[in-house]
């Protein structure tokens, strides 16, 4: 968190309100647009909070940089006003199923950086001693959360650049004559994906980006069903390592389509089966045992419109709750799954989960 700015207004100096205002927003990448708006609301408010959306997740075509990245391209975007304590910069997390969890980690970091960084921690008042402003500009459904937070002032900014997004900038980037939108970019923005286009997740993105404009031609839009299985036993939980695109290297729940004949939930049992081989002191778990440990009632569809990049994809996902003992079943990768293995619960982190899985964990496994 950035430093308190010598002489910056404090709440216990009197006089008018210190303000603070907030922008939100992915920033993959940062651009001219999303500039414009924050030099707008610094003209406007003693400090502005910018909240870099989706930071909890790993990298696909869709959200291809980190929060570290996008933190570094607006930190030098803004180098003197991040100098100046004028700046402050925050990750900010995805609750793909929950707007209301969004909603209250905005409003929790919020409320913490402003009594942090404008009254040294001093909660008096709270939030009352300062100004809350909430900056931009209504220019598709992507701005909707400007209207979750009616007790924060608004800041609306006309946008100046409103012919092009960051998708535009992705499409062109990720490719194999790759092109560089530098009229679009500030300079350091455009050092840091020249830097980018070398490495090695530049290529796995591009070679996934392919794999997914290739997607439809091949099997359709959708809507697809699949089927999950949300297996926990004694505080861990099994996953899957993905060993083919998309998402080759990321964990998953193991799960897949469901066939044509086939119940959603046989399809559950099915591909828990083939893609880990759980078994036990016995050998391979029969499926009429597995379906003795799914808890019916906590069966969920997870059906967010842009959880996959594949298509529109519902799945279904079913909570296998085993019992609990000192040695956990056993489990090997199997069909397309590079390795199937225990997780600890506690230890998981989002950036490691493909697409959605970790909202599906988190809601199914009460995290």
């Amino acid at each position: 968190m950035a430093s308190k700015a010598k002489g910056a207004p404090s709440a216990k100096s009197g006089g008018k309100k210190p303000s603070f205002g907030v922008f939100i927003g992915r920033f993959q990448p940062l651009h001219i647009g999303h500039e414009y708006v924050i030099r707008e609301a610094l003209t406007r408010v003693d400090r502005l909070i910018v909240l870099v959306g989706s930071a909890n997740v790993a990298r696909d075509p869709r959200n291809p940089f980190t929060f570290e990245e996008r933190a570094h391209m607006l930190r030098s975007a803004f180098a003197y006003d991040n100098a100046q304590g004028r700046l402050i910069v925050e990750p900010l997390d995805d609750h793909l199923y929950s707007d209301t969890a969004w909603t209250a980690e905005v409003q929790r970091r919020v409320h913490d950086i402003v009594l942090e960084e404008g009254n040294n921690g001093f909660n008096a008042n709270g939030l009352e001693d300062f100004e809350i402003k909430l900056a931009g500009y209504g220019k598709d459904k992507s701005s909707f959360y400007l209207k979750l937070f009616p007790s924060w002032d608004s800041i609306q900014i006309e946008s100046q650049y409103g012919t092009f997004s960051s998708s535009d900038i992705r499409e062109r980037y990720f490719a194999r004559l790759s092109d560089i939108p530098s009229q679009v970019l500030s300079d350091g923005v455009v050092e840091k994906l020249e830097e980018f286009k070398l490495t090695e997740d530049f290529k796995r993105l591009l070679a996934e980006r392919e794999y997914l404009d290739a997607y439809p031609q091949e099997w359709g839009e959708g809507p697809f069903v699949t089927a999950d299985a949300v297996v926990i036993q004694a505080g861990h939980i099994l996953l899957v390592e993905r060993g083919r695109l998309p998402g080759k290297g990321l964990l998953a729940l193991p799960g897949g389509f469901v066939g044509k004949d086939e119940r959603i939930r046989d399809a559950a049992i099915r591909e828990l089966r083939e893609e880990t081989g759980i078994s036990d002191a016995k050998g391979q778990i029969p499926p009429a045992m597995l379906a003795s440990f799914i808890e019916d009632s906590r069966t969920r569809v997870f059906d967010a419109p842009n959880r996959s990049l594949r298509g529109r994809i519902i799945t279904h996902a079913f909570l296998f709750s085993l019992p609990e003992r000192r040695e956990l079943a056993q489990v090997k990768g199997g069909d397309d799954a590079a390795h199937a293995r225990w997780y600890r619960l506690g230890e998981l982190k989002p950036e490691m989960l493909f697409e959605d899985h970790w909202s599906i964990i988190e809601q199914m496994a009460d995290l």
